[in-house]
């Protein structure tokens, strides 16, 4: 009787057979059970937004004031201020940046000033010193990061390292994923060893604007796959108003915006120079949110904002609609609700309890305009919005949480 082995044997016979490594190899594979890993929670400098021991990416076009953002959330971490979402810093900490596009005299020092930093807690990475004969070179962050571990010793440990841009850490083709992976796996590695978060600031790539957003970072995508969150900054086109978004998270939520115009101001003897101010909270995707940013109208299509907020217009004209009836017209018309709860703030609509009550015995819940609403007839994020100026500055004074509207939850 012929054996599975036999028959095996008879089909290779004649072929050549590498022969196997010896058996005291010097390397062998190290597994670990999953029982003997203590879990552990993920650390955040900003909760759910910028985690400690990962790489963050924040992407957008040209003339979002990325690096402006930035500095702002450097200024909030170093003096221990209110994130843009009204949340304390408890832990302000050191920072490190590497910029090879802005002078610090004349743009850095100037925006952390105006941004409330701590300019004490703030070190900017300006070159390589050679130890035995003094000579100072530039800094390559492709070739020198390993100088950094030395350098965050002497300083007592860092909790953030911009870097800006993040495609200047590649050594190679930033378009190959080979090249960025390796490159960039020295970056994840420093933020895992310190314990800090890294942010990379980078570009849209031209000529995206109909992708994913996760997928317009310019060069490779391994630069979001290998960051854990990849932030999006655009403006609105004939305006100051900016929105960040949560573009992509591996390892919190990725939906959600924050409103932003950057503003100019003057510090120290005369310098002028410019700084954050944060609005409100907003609701949805990041392309959702980009698309109502981006849309110019030039091509003839409107945004499901625009849309949304003709819709609410019409709906509400005649006097106050029950929020229920609301909520059935908006799905009837292909509208997301969170897309109508932005433009229930674009238009001024406002959520009310009506004396009269339900069958059921609830009050019920309807929309109106108020009278400034009526009047109202820009698109949210526009510079003259009140929310994007209400309360809100750098300097730790963001406003609180937008107040929740109990008609959202009255009876669905």
């Amino acid at each position: 009787m012929t054996t599975p082995s036999d028959r095996f044997a008879k089909e290779w016979e004649g072929v050549a057979v590498l022969p196997k490594p010896p058996a005291s190899s010097k390397w062998s594979a190290v597994l670990t059970s999953a029982a003997s890993i203590v879990p552990v929670a993920i650390l955040w400098l900003w909760l759910h937004w910028i985690a400690r021991g990962k790489l963050t990416v924040l992407a957008g076009a040209g003339g979002s004031g990325k690096t402006t953002l930035a500095i702002a959330l450097i200024g909030t971490l170093t003096s221990g201020g209110r994130w843009p979402d009204g949340e304390l810093c408890l832990s302000p900490g050191n920072v490190l940046i590497w910029s090879s596009e802005d002078d610090p005299a004349d743009t850095l020092v100037p925006r952390l000033i105006a941004a409330g930093a701590d300019l004490s807690r703030v070190h900017i990475i300006q070159g390589r010193v050679n130890a035995t004969t003094g000579e100072r070179e530039p800094f390559d962050p492709a070739t020198d990061f390993d100088l950094l571990k030395e350098a965050v010793d002497k300083i007592g440990g860092v909790s953030l390292l911009l870097l800006d841009p993040v495609v200047n850490v590649v050594k190679g083709d930033m378009h190959r994923a080979n090249d960025v992976r390796r490159s960039l796996q020295a970056v994840v590695d420093f933020a895992e060893t310190q314990g800090c978060a890294v942010l990379g600031i980078t570009h849209f790539s031209k000529g995206s604007g109909a992708s994913s957003p996760a997928d317009r970072v310019i060069g490779s995508q391994a630069f979001g796959a290998l960051a854990r969150t990849v932030l999006v900054a655009a403006k609105q086109e004939d305006t100051e108003s900016r929105v960040l978004a949560r573009a992509k998270s591996n390892i919190s939520a990725d939906q959600g915006g924050i409103s932003y115009v950057i503003e100019t101001c003057t510090v120290g003897d005369g310098i002028e120079t410019t700084r954050v101010l944060w609005g409100e909270r907003i609701e949805g995707s990041a392309r959702d949110i980009l698309a109502d940013v981006e849309s110019t109208g030039d091509d003839g299509q409107r945004s499901e904002l625009e849309e949304a907020c003709d819709f609410l217009r019409d709906a509400l004209q005649a006097g106050p609609v029950p929020t229920r009836q609301i909520k059935s017209e908006a799905a009837d018309a292909g509208l997301s609700w969170a897309t109508v709860r932005r433009a229930q703030k674009a238009i001024g609509a406002e959520a009310v309890k009506e004396g009269g009550r339900l069958g059921d015995g609830k009050q019920q819940w309807v929309w109106q305009l108020s009278a400034e609403g009526a009047q109202k007839t820009q698109k949210v994020l526009t510079k003259n919005s009140e929310h994007l100026l209400e309360n809100v500055s750098t300097f730790c004074a963001s406003p609180p949480p937008p107040p929740f509207d109990e008609s959202d939850a009255e009876e669905l």
